[in-house]
């Protein structure tokens, strides 16, 4: 039973990573693509280190999922804190980005 919990929450962090990573490859080129996108780009550079490693802990995580009671319970731990982390950042990029039509 835990083993499911575990992989159920680590591939939900796994698709939060990926979105952020999504996210951030949309924005980079868009960025790239208009006039004076500059300080976009850059902001998207330096998000770029939080993407790789919230996506790498999210992999980490799914790798442990097949372990015993105690690898399962860090898989939870390191898969969910990654995309918890990953949710907050693509928050605080989509909140300083966000657009009102």
């Amino acid at each position: 039973m835990l083993d499911l919990i575990a992989v159920i929450i680590v591939i939900v962090a796994l698709v939060a990573t990926l979105a952020h990573v999504g996210y951030l490859a949309l924005l980079n080129s868009a960025a790239n693509k208009r006039a004076g996108g500059g300080p976009i780009a850059q902001y998207v550079r330096s998000r770029w280190p939080v993407a790789g490693v919230t996506t790498a802990g999210a992999l980490l995580g799914l790798l442990l999922t097949g372990g015993s009671g105690f690898v399962d319970i860090l898989a939870i731990l390191i898969g969910g804190g990654s995309g918890a982390v990953a949710v907050k950042s693509l928050e605080s990029t989509q909140k300083k980005y966000k657009t009102d039509s």
